[in-house]
């Protein structure tokens, strides 16, 4: 039977999330648990694959994976037992024929979580909408593809208590392409540039390549591949986790509240123009 699951990650004990041979990754420790469990003994038989990559410190709400296994009962109810803390199913279903998580991926969005706000959110929305329909992403994105091309469905920049979050919806991404893109909001942010700069970068595509803004905070949000899923519980020691690491990063910020020098109304903005911040707990 195929299998497909829905599931999450904190990213960043992970070397990204495609197999890497001596790395911790997280398609590597699915895959672990799927043969501690012996659900399937060789991964390419059983075609496992996931809905897409994400880099070195992304993480991950909505995840799709599949798989072929004999024990489907085996997988659902014990996964998450057996899966590391940092990596929990959420969502399970019986596959349709043909399906393949990145190929029957009708959409996908990722939010990217800018702290301190970088200055006008407006304005930061209002040139986000640039972005909206099929354009030459080259200038976004750190890739030699032959097709630089992505059709971007939906975007916008919306308050969240300290946060301002990008969220932007597509088809389909090129590397780095969303962490590109903040860079060039977070630049709007601060009156460092405005919509017309993202234009010109769209309608010249690789006259000039943005740098990426860090990847602690990106969250691949969601992944519509068109076909409802089963919740599942979220295993307690992931629970555990999940608590232990918003208590840490809590207290650390609070920390360095308290060391940060304070050196006039602007202490605490990032040193560097264009450089995203921000690790949400």
């Amino acid at each position: 039977m195929k299998l497909a699951f829905r599931f999450s990650y904190f990213g960043d004990r992970f070397f990204g999330s495609q197999v890497q041979p001596g790395l911790r990754t997280v398609e590597g420790e699915f895959i672990q648990a799927c043969r501690r469990l012996r659900l399937f003994d060789d991964w390419r038989e059983a075609s496992f694959a996931t809905a897409g990559r994400t880099d070195r410190g992304v993480h991950a709400r909505n995840q799709v994976c599949s798989f072929t296994t004999d024990l489907p009962d085996r997988a659902i109810t014990a996964l998450n037992p057996v899966l590391p803390a940092d990596i929990w199913c959420t969502a399970w279903t019986e596959a349709p024929e043909g399906f393949h998580p990145r190929y029957s991926a009708v959409s996908r969005t990722y939010r990217y979580y800018f702290t301190p706000i970088p200055g006008d959110t407006a304005a930061m929305h209002a040139a986000a909408q640039s972005f909206l329909g099929r354009h030459d992403f080259s200038s976004f994105s750190r890739t030699s593809e032959r097709n630089p091309e992505r059709t971007i469905l939906a975007a916008r920049v919306v308050e969240e208590g300290p946060f301002a979050v990008f969220e932007v919806t597509g088809e389909s991404f090129l590397w780095n392409m969303v962490r590109c893109m903040a860079t060039a909001l977070e630049w709007v942010g601060r009156g460092e540039a405005d919509a017309g700069k993202i234009t010109r970068l769209l309608d010249e595509p690789g006259e000039q390549r943005l740098p990426a803004a860090p990847p602690e905070g990106l969250i691949l949000w969601d992944i519509d591949c068109g076909i409802p899923f089963t919740p599942l519980p979220v295993d307690e020691k992931s629970s555990r986790y999940l608590a232990d690491r918003r208590r840490y990063h809590t207290l650390m910020a609070e920390v360095s509240a308290h060391l940060m020098p304070e050196t006039g109304p602007d202490h605490d903005r990032p040193p560097v123009p264009g450089a995203a911040a921000g690790k949400p707990g």
